[in-house]
């Protein structure tokens, strides 16, 4: 047992051999003198970047470099270090491959292969599908976010990268909460811990005053691929009050509309415009690779992106149902289509030619309907062909499911039920609501094939429309609807 609490001379400290949210090569980590371990990760007292250690103990920091550039050499891969130095003695106390970003999985994966240390095989099996996608999320618009109408709270340490706006809310109920009510939330703590997840999980970044790079907030943050800003220690988070002060007094109040950039490190009041992101813009054919507009980023995806479609023996075909999404899908390097599914063409603006298709009563009004789709479908399945561009197209028949095209049943029960309760509900055979016209406000409309297809009630000699008339028993408890007009 050591400890890094006996003193000025002593401390503890984490240590990545590669920035992990970045990527970029360096001594990056965090170490706080007289303390253990618990205080560095706890968050509970702010540390100061590793490179302030060369300072402080500059016997002690050259060794550990050499012990840092060992290990990353030994296994491959960037590494989590933890250290304690008591009384002036550097002690090692365990080290495993360590978490990162996405945008550091690729840069690193790169960086290794240049410098001999894996091949290219492996590197694509250092990255997933899923960190892909994370680099595809929006952004801060840069020269918005330098601009005189964004207004900057305050900075931290930019703990996992991304761009996120919401609400600004105190406590993990409460972004739980508003989160499954549809808002978006940023969660700001002083620290957080685990009894924090599901917040964390619901909010759309988060923010805390206090902890560094390595503390709970950011390594939880990391793995979820969710935005972060730790130790903003210019804003005092007042958690029992729900509301934040920045410097100079202005005060941020729970509700109040924030945005905090997990690549910089900023903090800003109100929510600040987003572009998309320089690797979907890469893969939209905007930016070239061997230009100047590419940043390591896109070199890294588009190096190893390029080796894969190479050497890969399964071809990806895409789902897309419109010529939009057949376009989208072939710059993004689908070669075909595996599933057009024709029904979603009509939703939207186009939904009700598909209802009326569906509640036809006659072969007529059914081919009035269909005549209504041709020329749509021709259009679209142009555009998707032209797309494609020879390549195969797999196309579902129209076969509308009734839960996409017609409301759904327990909110129509509900209107109709609200509706008779007011007096002015009415009754078809389809069992759908419609006003009656065929009598006084008060009365019901108890169906009858003559009216049922028609979007009201005609008032039809077979359909007995009167003032509220009651129902007639058959005797069996059931009731049934008086008979037609004489």
């Amino acid at each position: 047992m050591v400890f890094g609490n006996l003193g000025m001379d002593s401390g503890t400290g984490v240590a990545f051999t590669r920035d992990p949210a970045t990527g970029q090569t360096g001594v990056y980590g965090d170490y706080l003198q007289n303390a253990q371990g618990e205080d560095v990760v706890a968050g509970i007292r702010n540390t100061v970047p590793l490179t302030e250690l060369e300072r402080i103990d500059p016997h002690s920091h050259a060794e550990l470099l050499g012990i840092m550039d060992t290990l990353e050499n030994h296994y491959r891969d960037l590494c989590d270090i933890e250290f304690t130095i008591e009384r002036g003695r550097l002690w090692m106390l365990q080290t495993r491959v360590g978490k990162r970003t996405a945008a550091a999985a690729f840069r690193i994966a790169d960086q290794l292969v240049d410098q001999g240390m894996i091949g290219l095989d492996e590197a694509v099996q250092r990255v997933t599908g899923d960190q892909l996608a994370q680099l595809m999320f929006p952004r801060f618009d840069e020269e918005a976010a330098a601009g005189e109408d964004v207004h900057r709270l305050g900075r931290g340490m930019n703990a996992s990268p991304g761009a996120a706006v919401g609400k600004a809310v105190f406590d993990s109920y409460t972004a739980v909460k508003r989160s499954r009510s549809g808002e978006r939330v940023i969660l700001c703590r002083r620290e957080t811990n685990p009894d924090d997840l599901e917040g964390m999980i619901a909010a759309e970044g988060i923010l805390t005053s206090r902890g560094g790079k390595t503390s709970h907030a950011a390594v939880v943050a990391r793995g979820m691929g969710k935005t972060c800003v730790c130790g903003a220690e210019e804003l005092d988070i007042d958690t029992k009050n729900r509301r934040m002060t920045a410097p100079g007094g202005e005060v941020i109040e729970e509700g109040d509309v924030i945005s905090i950039d997990g690549t910089s490190g900023r903090v800003y009041l109100g929510e600040v415009p987003v572009v998309d992101s320089p690797v979907v813009r890469y893969f939209e054919g905007e930016i070239d690779p061997a230009s100047d507009q590419a940043d390591d980023l896109v070199r890294s995806v588009h190096r190893l992106m390029h080796y894969v479609d190479a050497a890969r023996r399964l071809y990806v075909r895409a789902n897309a149902d419109t010529p939009e999404d057949a376009a989208r899908a072939r710059r993004m390097g689908a070669q075909g289509i595996g599933l057009c599914r024709t029904e979603h063409m009509f939703l939207g603006d186009r939904r009700q030619l598909v209802e009326r298709l569906i509640l036809a009563d006659t072969p007529d009004e059914q081919q009035d309907s269909l005549d209504a789709l041709l020329p749509l479908q021709r259009e679209d399945f142009g555009g998707i062909l032209e797309a494609m561009d020879g390549l195969p197209v797999t196309v579902r028949l129209l076969d509308p499911p009734l839960h996409e095209f017609l409301p759904d049943i327990t909110e129509l029960s509900v209107r109709v039920a609200v509706a008779e309760a007011r007096g002015r509900a009415t009754r078809t055979t389809c069992g759908s609501s419609r006003p009656c016209t065929g009598s006084t406000s008060r009365t019901r409309c108890w169906g009858c094939a003559g009216c049922a297809s028609a979007s009201s009630c005609r008032g039809c000699s077979r359909c007995r429309c009167g003032p509220s008339p009651r129902p007639r028993s058959t005797g069996s408890g059931r009731a049934v609807a008086p008979g037609p007009r004489s």
